[in-house]
């Protein structure tokens, strides 16, 4: 990365060396510890820049975000560009950090079966007297980011855009997808539509590089699994 020019403006720098154009670009991890609190605190001062007053700041506390996190309010307001509101929002961004790492992971449901997802849509659309689609997002690890509905429709049908289904499923970066949705007749088959449709999702998933597992249908306490079918 090329260094800024001393004191120039951050909105003036080229993009790789602005700090929210670098997190959007490259991912937070390529963040320095002084760029993502200069995107805490927004501005600097006259003399110095968000960056140069942040490295000046982490470089007071031995570039230690721990002893960063023992400073109050009151001694990140003796830097000449930190006010009330800059120190706050630092102090409460370390105490957040903190309280992350006290925080156990949330363990995430693997799915291993075509009954692994009936179980869990059973409760949400097994009983409803109206078609849902939904969409279930999982990572490389087939274990779940994330249950999204994508539409709502009538008694006899629904409609699920491809384009907002891998939308949502980029959004959440997720690896792998499996398509859901309920016939409230009860009857479990798919119909010609819901098989051209999953065959139109899994031709867009190859595109993406999302893999399209299974395509599950809820009729209340039985299910159609593509997959166990061999269908997909």
């Amino acid at each position: 990365m090329n260094e800024p020019i001393e004191r120039t403006p951050i909105n003036m720098w080229a993009d790789d060396d602005r700090p929210r154009e670098k997190l959007l670009n490259k991912g937070r991890v390529a963040l320095s510890d002084s760029e993502l609190m200069a995107i805490l605190i927004g501005s600097g001062s006259k003399e110095e820049s968000a960056i140069d007053l942040c490295k000046r700041i982490v470089g007071d506390c031995d570039n230690n975000l721990f002893e960063l996190g023992k400073r109050n309010v009151h001694e990140l307001m003796k830097y000449k560009g930190i006010g009330e509101a800059k120190a706050i929002t630092i102090v409460a961004a370390l105490e957040l950090g903190r309280r992350r790492k006290e925080t156990n992971a949330v363990k995430r449901k693997k799915i291993g079966s075509s009954n692994d997802v009936f179980i869990i849509f059973k409760e949400l659309i097994g009983d409803i007297n109206h078609e849902e689609f939904w969409v279930l997002l999982l990572n490389r690890a087939n274990k779940i980011l994330s249950k999204e509905r994508i539409s709502i429709g009538g008694v006899s049908g629904t409609m699920a855009d491809a384009k907002v289904i891998f939308k949502v499923a980029l959004d959440k970066m997720a690896s792998s997808i499996i398509l859901i949705h309920n016939h409230p007749s009860g009857n479990n088959k798919p119909s010609e539509s819901d098989i051209r449709l999953t065959k139109k999702i899994i031709e867009a998933g190859k595109v993406l590089e999302i893999s399209v597992l299974d395509h599950v249908i809820i009729a209340e306490n039985n299910y159609y699994s593509f997959a166990d079918e061999g269908k997909m």
